[in-house]
């Protein structure tokens, strides 16, 4: 039955070996061009038994136009589009022209055939061996960049994808916001993003878990983080000498930098951690050791329902939180001030958790002193992870 259904099909239609092989590309094994040339082969034979002649392959193809011969000089085209781009993997999709697709669609429909592929599978799957054998490259489902090839035109539209890096870090010193603001210099987002720019030559996104405040250091085992390189010119990079350029700084310091794949960023960016914070409460009242340790009793295990603090109203949507504080400890300094040191739920607003920010937060540390409470100094400690 294929050889019959080849010689309708060639006997209307003047196809190459890869358009006639990819009519029974779901039949057996190898190339298309391979079960093109075997098929004309055999349909061959039984013709001359016949006393028939051959359908010989045509000298330009009516449905492909012998696209398939113009892979040696795409491979060319595709290694000039990437001069100067670091990739191992890569990944070949093209954009054929819509008539020769409805040409395609119309074949099959002509004479029933139900064993084919589309001709772009084919061209992609032959284009990537051909430029694998020429640069020793290999293909990849999530591979570093994408040929976008149009056949007949020529043209290479190369997508590079983006390098995704996790570390987690430290904010040394006060006064500098985690991402750019009117009115400062510099950030924690452009400290980290000018070295790993430089390293890999792309645009650097910083993206953190959590967020801390201008005032508030970042200490302990640091925030966790994920840098997204966009178009990366190298991918080679080390990662030890980017951390040190970033920490010479004095103002941040990096550590744990690794690669992840854009899965693993987006749990990084989505997990709610609890934190460790130390706190210097003022109260302008005036403190006893006892009133301090007192608070830290009551705090231990207790609910807090939070409504959007008033000085982020504006960029945080307006509903009421509710968290835990699971451990509170209190250091009794003098008779205005005593530390207090928290572990709480992720999103958790500290600040407001002493003030009461109005009645917003309850219960508050005013609250349970029965005192106007501010917080003079907030440190995070630690991101705990589970």
């Amino acid at each position: 039955m294929i050889v019959e259904k080849a010689e309708a099909v060639l006997e209307r239609h003047g196809l190459c070996d890869h358009c006639l092989g990819r009519l029974f590309a779901q039949l057996g094994k190898g190339t298309n061009e391979e079960r093109g040339k075997a098929i004309r082969f055999v349909l061959n034979m039984e013709r001359s038994s016949r006393g028939l002649p051959p359908l010989e392959r045509p000298e330009r193809c009516e449905l492909c136009g012998n696209v398939f011969e113009r892979i040696p000089e795409l491979v060319e085209r595709m290694i000039e589009s990437s001069k100067g781009i670091e990739f191992e993997t890569f990944r070949v999709g093209s954009r054929f022209p819509e008539g020769i697709m409805e040409k395609e669609r119309a074949l099959w429909e002509e004479f029933g055939i139900e064993t084919a592929e589309p001709i772009n599978r084919e061209f992609n799957r032959e284009l990537g061996k051909a430029f694998g054998r020429k640069t020793g490259k290999e293909t990849s489902a999530s591979p570093d960049v994408v040929f976008i090839v149009e056949p007949y035109s020529g043209k290479i539209e190369l997508q590079i994808n983006p390098v995704y890096v996790y570390g987690r870090y430290r904010k040394l010193v006060r006064g500098i916001p985690q991402t750019p603001l009117p009115d400062f210099d510099e950030s924690v987002a452009s400290i980290i993003c000018r070295a790993f720019s430089k390293a890999f030559a792309g645009k650097c996104v910083f993206k953190g878990a959590g967020r801390e405040d201008v005032d508030v250091r970042m200490l302990g085992n640091g925030r966790p983080f994920v840098v997204e390189i966009k178009r990366p010119k190298r991918r080679r990079v080390n990662l030890e000498e980017v951390a040190k350029e970033i920490n010479a700084s004095g103002k941040v310091e990096v550590v744990n930098l690794r690669f992840i794949s854009a899965k693993e960023a987006e749990e990084v960016l989505t997990k709610n951690h609890r934190k460790e914070y130390l706190a210097l409460v003022l109260v302008e009242e005036g403190v006893t050791p006892k009133e301090a340790e007192e608070v830290a009793r009551k705090l231990r295990g207790l609910e807090i329902h939070q409504r959007t603090p008033w000085r982020v109203r504006k960029a945080r949507a307006d509903k009421v939180r509710t968290r835990i504080v699971y451990e509170a400890e209190a250091r009794w300094l003098d008779e205005r001030h005593f530390e207090l040191r928290l572990i709480t739920d992720g999103g958790l607003y500290i600040k407001e958790l002493i003030s009461g920010d109005k009645g917003r937060t309850r219960p508050s540390v005013s609250d349970l002193l029965g005192k106007k409470a501010w917080c003079e100094r907030l440190d995070v400690l630690n991101i705990l992870d589970d």
